[in-house]
């Protein structure tokens, strides 16, 4: 009696979501590891008739119907595609390979035989993303929906985003992640072994770190105390040992009962920003919240708050040479936010963790901002003004070496030798002193660098800044009464009173009208304290004052009708204007903060406050603006998703101070960059079904918006209309340089329609109070109330044309 194996394949194994995440779509169906089950069976027990089959003709076994699948050798398809597309030679297929643009893969059905082409840069891009994602699962081979290739790329990105970049993005700080977390790519010393700095108070931590230092003496970790009092000059003294400075951290027992410490997660920027940021974080705490993501957002918070606690400050970052910076300041928001999305079972304990960290956001709030240096007493408005001493370490070694370079001649030494000498105070510079005040204004401020703060940052009671703390103050009168049931103490158990936040609300806004507010140029300017004067350079961070609810309904409607067309170019909102910024030279170069550059921060700022103040078509039409210049990248050019774009020309490919962060990967982006990343999911809440039908074919603004567009112009002065005349055909000779004139190397792609899962979870932001301040209780008497409908929202897509 002869045996014969027989491998019979569980039907469900083909019921996979043919989108789902690659932990699940390499791991589980036709591609899970040894998931057969063979029997053994006499020859008596199968049926003789079975075996008189008629001779297999593979190609007919496809089945016209069906969706189709590939079968796919990983690493010899990742080698042809390579060398056979990525003429550039950096691991990616952009529109800048020169490659045919076409390849054959054989289908599942046909074992293989049979060849269809894929085309087009879009699916072969995704193809090399999908092997990449197949290898990380030790996958060799694989069966491919042909579906994951020809994905509509919004819902694609919006995909990736949820299940892969915010996890490429989250990091803790304890004994499992320390080697990881404490590289620095910015550290410039000799000595690069992992070093760690503790709160003075914090004993139980110290020696944490401590057993750890010892238990992987391998690492050389450093475990170093701060002093109780962090002054500019202990802070200068060590920039030779640049470290990490520890976050919140919560005991636990393993179930030996023995205590273990784990770090509380949060997620950093991304490329070589590896440590958790300051207003960063607020942006993208915004996309976690979005993608159900609420305990690491609450996180973020904790260790703000930890930050507070024993830093002083929310830092700009949490390493030793950020420890007198903080950058704009976001917390009370960031924690209603979160507690909004807290369990309702749990109403008691979740206004407890929110009156403890309204403590730190007060203590923030008089120590920080309210306390000179940074408060100007005779406006009784606030400045970015750090402490510090000396040069900021953090930056490239020849970063300021044009700065530098007239004072080491003066003193006939090097630059080299003159960074010492000046850093020791060997040298005293009170030019180069008020230099290094300014740039750490800048550096705090999150706009580093730009020609709006060149020089001049330490002295500008800035629009951005107070309309911040307008909205700290709004938040706490209204949390104060609608919230937490008019209880609130700060640290020192002082009573906080609504009605108190309320009037300082009041009278900043006041003041901002006063100093900030220009009503010729329907537009609020920087105020400088030291020359009393406004300044001119036009500013994106005008309309925060709008996000706030700082603007009257005049201004907002005035800012709307005469200046936001200084801003709004075919991919989004630049961040200030071509006349501020001034002309560029050598000698002057561009910098990333100025025309013609774009950054998401802002642009969410802005769609905000346009829809808090019930202009829903601005706010719709900007969003999808800057959601077309993602999604056009994220097709041609690998699915990139960077720190910033070029709006005006709609390139990543950036030549400015730092280039661009998010771009430098190989096969496929594992990160994005955190506010981008935000910026996408929170602006498809801005879309209607027409709009997102749009931007998964990549329909250019300027078309999808043309009436609209042509209602504007019509109205418009002549002066008015050469200026945007202009501005266009800059915009028009930026991107045809770019693209060669239009003969960008790209075949067409094909881009099916969306999947049936979507992307659901993507609410309007005005369908919920976590993103109206009018819909919730933090609703302010000192705001006019708009009656608000959600910008509607769906999936039902249509098969796109093809995308050229």
């Amino acid at each position: 009696m002869s045996i014969q194996k027989v491998p019979i394949i569980d039907a469900d194994l083909d019921e996979i979501d043919v989108h789902a995440p690659a932990s699940t779509y390499y791991t589980t169906g036709k591609n899970a590891r040894q998931r057969t089950r063979t029997y053994t069976k006499t020859r008596l027990d199968i049926n003789p008739n079975a075996l008189d089959l008629a001779p297999y003709r593979r190609a007919s076994h496809d089945d016209k119907n069906k969706a189709r699948k590939f079968l796919i050798d990983v690493e010899e398809t990742q080698r042809l595609i390579l060398e056979q597309e990525d003429t550039d030679g950096d691991y990616q297929i952009t529109i800048n390979d020169l490659g045919p643009k076409t390849m054959q893969l054989g289908t599942a059905d046909s074992g293989g035989y049979r060849k269809i082409d894929i085309r087009g840069t879009y699916m072969l891009s995704n193809l090399l993303q999908e092997l990449a994602l197949a290898h990380d699962y030790g996958r060799k081979h694989i069966v491919l929906d042909e579906a994951r290739l020809n994905e509509n790329p919004v819902d694609r990105l919006s995909r990736m985003i949820r299940h892969h970049f915010w996890d490429g993005l989250t990091r803790r700080i304890d004994a499992d992640t320390i080697e990881i977390i404490c590289s620095d790519p910015k550290n410039r010393t000799v000595n690069h072994n992992p070093r760690i700095y503790i709160p003075y108070n914090e004993r139980e931590i110290y020696e944490y770190y401590k057993s750890v230092s010892e238990l992987r003496s391998h690492l050389n970790l450093e475990v170093v105390y701060l002093p109780k009092d962090i002054t500019p000059e202990y802070v200068k003294s060590i920039n030779d040992e640049p470290g990490l400075l520890t976050l919140d951290m919560r005991r636990q027992e393993d179930a030996n009962g023995n205590v273990i410490w784990r770090g509380v997660p949060f997620a950093v920027p991304g490329g070589r920003f590896n440590e958790m940021y300051g207003w960063d974080s607020y942006f993208v705490a915004l996309g976690l919240l979005i993608d159900g993501r609420r305990e690491l957002a609450q996180g973020m918070v904790e260790n703000f708050a930890y930050e507070i606690k024993h830093y002083g400050k929310i830092l700009n970052a949490n390493r030793s040479y950020y420890l007198t910076r903080s950058q704009p300041p976001f917390l009370t928001d960031m924690a209603y936010r979160v507690y909004e999305r807290m369990n309702p079972q749990e109403g008691k304990e979740n206004k407890t963790w929110l009156r403890e960290i309204l403590k730190s956001a007060i203590k923030e709030y008089h120590e920080v901002w309210m306390t000179e240096p940074r408060l100007d007493k005779k406006t009784m408005l606030s400045r970015y003004r750090p402490d510090g001493q000396g040069i900021p370490p953090e930056t490239e070694a020849s970063h300021f070496a044009h700065i530098i370079e007239p004072y080491a001649k003066k003193n006939n030494v090097t630059i080299e030798a003159f960074d010492k000498l000046y850093n020791d105070g060997e040298i005293v510079e009170p030019e180069l002193d008020e230099y290094f005040l300014h740039d750490r204004a800048v550096r705090e401020s999150g706009h580093d660098t730009t020609y709006r703060f060149d020089r001049v940052c330490a002295n500008l009671a800035t629009i951005d800044l107070n309309t911040l703390l307008y909205k700290y103050e709004v938040d706490m009168a209204n949390m104060i009464t609608h919230v937490l049931d008019d209880e609130l103490e700060d640290f020192n158990g002082e009573k906080q009173y609504a009605h108190v936040w309320a009037e300082r609300a009041k009278k900043r806004k006041q003041r901002i009208d006063q100093y900030l507010w220009n009503e010729e140029q329907s537009l609020y300017f920087d105020y400088n304290t030291v020359t009393e004067k406004q300044e001119t350079y036009e500013t994106v961070t005008a309309f925060w004052a709008m996000w706030a609810g700082c603007a009257s309904e005049h201004q907002a409607k005035a800012m709307a009708k005469n200046s936001l067309i200084k801003f709004e170019v075919l991919g989004g909102l630049v961040s200030g204007t071509e006349k501020s910024r001034g002309n560029i030279s050598i000698d002057r170069p561009n910098r990333q903060w100025d025309f013609p550059f774009g950054w998401a921060p802002h642009q969410i700022m802005a769609w905000e406050g346009f829809e808090k103040y019930g202009m829903k078509d601005l706010a719709r039409r900007l969003a999808y603006r800057w959601l077309y210049t993602i999604t056009k990248s994220f097709v041609d050019f690998n699915g990139v998703v960077p720190e910033k774009f070029d709006v005006v020309g709609l390139s990543h490919k950036v030549e400015v101070e730092y280039g661009n962060v998010g771009i430098d990967f190989k096969f496929i982006p594992r990160e994005g960059f955190g506010w981008m990343n935000s910026s996408f999911q929170l602006g498809l809440g801005y879309l209607n079904t027409q709009m997102r039908r749009a931007l998964g074919t990549c329909t250019v603004p300027d078309l999808l918006f043309e009436k609209a567009l042509a209602r504007e112009r019509a109205a418009r002065t002549p002066d008015e209309e050469k200026e945007w005349l202009e501005r266009r055909r800059s915009s028009v000779l930026t991107a045809r340089h770019i693209t060669q004139n239009g003969n960008a190397n790209a075949a067409v792609t094909r881009i099916g329609p969306t999947s049936p899962s979507g992307s659901e979870h993507l609410a309007s932001p005005s369908s919920s109070p976590l993103h109206s301040p009018l819909h919730s209780p933090l609703h302010s008497p000192l705001h006019s109330p708009r009656n608000l409908q959600p910008p509607t929202t769906s999936n039902d897509h249509l098969t796109p044309p093809p995308y050229l």
